[in-house]
């Protein structure tokens, strides 16, 4: 067992686009969080967006693939996709 205490600058973090853009409002009291600029956020909520639109065509396009690989027998391969799928955030 190690009492090593990580390195906190070396830990990934899961905002990094916006923790970039962060900036402290004058407006809020200083225990909370700082803001990010209004055109940013709507920049991320696009991307987000597309993302997601991105997924629901791959989704499809590998549901087609999966009916044409059942007569295929790629039985293992199609439950494979299935469970990738269904492992969403």
């Amino acid at each position: 067992m190690s009492d090593h205490i990580p390195d906190v600058t070396k830990m990934m973090q899961d905002t990094p686009r916006t923790d970039s853009e962060e900036y402290e409002s004058q407006d809020e009291p200083i225990t909370k969080l700082g803001s990010v600029d209004a055109e940013f956020a709507r920049t991320l909520e696009r991307e987000l967006h597309a993302a997601n639109e991105r997924i629901k065509r791959l989704e499809e396009a590998g549901d087609a693939l999966c009916a044409a690989a059942a007569f295929m027998g790629w039985h293992m391969e199609i439950e494979k996709w299935r469970k990738a799928k269904e492992a969403k955030p």
